[in-house]
């Protein structure tokens, strides 16, 4: 069965008797010195705020829109940055998967394994990440209703792996948007693993640009802030110092000096929501 509350290393834990869990990095890795860069910054902001922090980016983004699209470093060199990030601030680290045999080189590194919604379903793709006996992230396809989330859930603990945290990052709506039904946190929840919200790629507008995603940056704060006053374990945020200039998916990740003001409100509405039933 899977566990409500767990520690992800030695000295993080998540669920829901411990403040909300900070995921955040770039979309994808562009350099190392843009990855040190927003590490130090969130990490710091974290710690500040007395939050538990997860260093986030991918080596490949295998789902990008167009052909010619940014995709990363590649497995070897991206996991060749995110060891220095890690041995450099100390954080955890998640980074996607993709395909069943990248799980277990990438579990050498990472603290925490992350299905990508779209693979959500992949049985192979989820045995091999849960034979690792890392921690798994499956972010929830948006194609996938919130109580189908049990199969999924049901193929990682085959392995005898019931360290899960579930994603919600939003559910098509029509073409080229996605909405949040608040209500699937609730039912996630009650599956019995943290949940954790993505506003980020919550507010994406995918392919909305023609050849790349577009997105709407300014609606991810109010979704963050409703999102933490359901009663999330964690908050998923992709951040960059110029979105602008990012190589992926910055029409929808925050600027970077934006993250104190963002988490300080979710830990304040984590605080208020943690006595109300149901949380």
């Amino acid at each position: 069965m899977s566990l409500a509350s767990f520690a992800l290393d030695a000295g993080i834990s998540v669920g829901t008797s411990h403040p909300p869990l900070i995921i955040a990095g770039p979309c994808v890795i562009e350099s190392l010195e843009t990855c040190r860069r927003i590490a130090a910054q969130a990490q710091e902001c974290c710690a500040a705020l007395g939050l538990s922090y997860v260093f986030k980016a991918s080596f490949d983004k295998a789902n990008r829109t167009s052909i010619s699209s940014f995709r990363g470093l590649g497995l070897q060199e991206g996991l060749e940055t995110l060891s220095k990030i890690k041995a450099e601030f100390g954080c955890p680290l998640i980074t996607d998967v993709h395909e069943p045999g990248q799980c277990a080189e990438v579990a050498k590194v990472v603290d925490i394994l992350q299905i990508p919604a779209f693979l959500c379903r992949q049985t192979d793709l989820l045995l091999a990440a849960g034979e690792t006996g890392k921690p798994v992230n499956i972010k929830k396809g948006q194609f996938v209703a919130p109580e189908d989330m049990a199969a999924v859930i049901k193929k990682i603990e085959s392995c005898g792996n019931n360290r899960i945290l579930l994603t919600e990052r939003g559910t098509c709506f029509g073409y080229h948007n996605l909405v949040v039904d608040m209500r699937g946190l609730v039912i996630m929840k009650q599956l019995g693993c943290p949940v954790i919200f993505d506003a980020t790629h919550a507010v994406q507008i995918p392919g909305g640009l023609g050849n790349a995603s577009g997105g709407r940056r300014e609606f991810v704060f109010p979704l963050a802030r409703a999102a933490a006053a359901v009663g999330i374990d964690g908050l998923f945020l992709e951040t960059h110092p110029e979105p602008e200039k990012a190589l992926s998916d910055g029409p929808n990740s925050v600027p970077l000096h934006e993250l104190p003001q963002i988490l300080k409100t979710i830990k304040e509405i984590n605080e208020l929501v943690k006595g109300c039933p149901n949380n």
